[in-house]
């Protein structure tokens, strides 16, 4: 039962952080930013925020900083959209699921080049 509500909170708070970190924050670190998935323990005490951003490593690296110094904001955020009895410890984490994915469809694709 608690995974189902884990699941249901973690959905909103990535609608939620998603909506923050494209309004509300002013960080010119933090941009081409997407919120691909939120894994919120079954006691909602952590959350782990998957994203996925546009750009070079060292954007990637800026942005995550700059998400990390906006980690208290984005919380007390989130605990004014969300109501919980507490607000979750919120980690940023890339996402390397799109890109794992990238590479499999290259080398498929170069596969079926090689064959013909």
């Amino acid at each position: 039962m608690s995974n189902v509500r884990a699941h249901r909170v973690g959905e909103q708070m990535k609608k939620e952080l998603s909506d923050i970190i494209i309004r509300e924050l002013k960080d010119p670190r933090v941009s081409f930013v997407t919120v691909t998935g939120v894994d919120v323990t079954g006691d909602l005490q952590q959350a782990k925020v998957f994203i996925t951003v546009l750009g070079s490593d060292e954007q990637k690296e800026a942005t995550l900083q700059g998400l990390s110094k906006a980690k208290g904001f984005i919380r007390s955020e989130i605990g004014k959209r969300i109501r919980l009895r507490k607000t979750p410890e919120i980690t940023f984490e890339f996402d390397e699921s799109i890109e794992y994915g990238n590479r499999i469809n290259t080398l498929i694709q170069n596969l079926n080049k090689d064959e013909r």
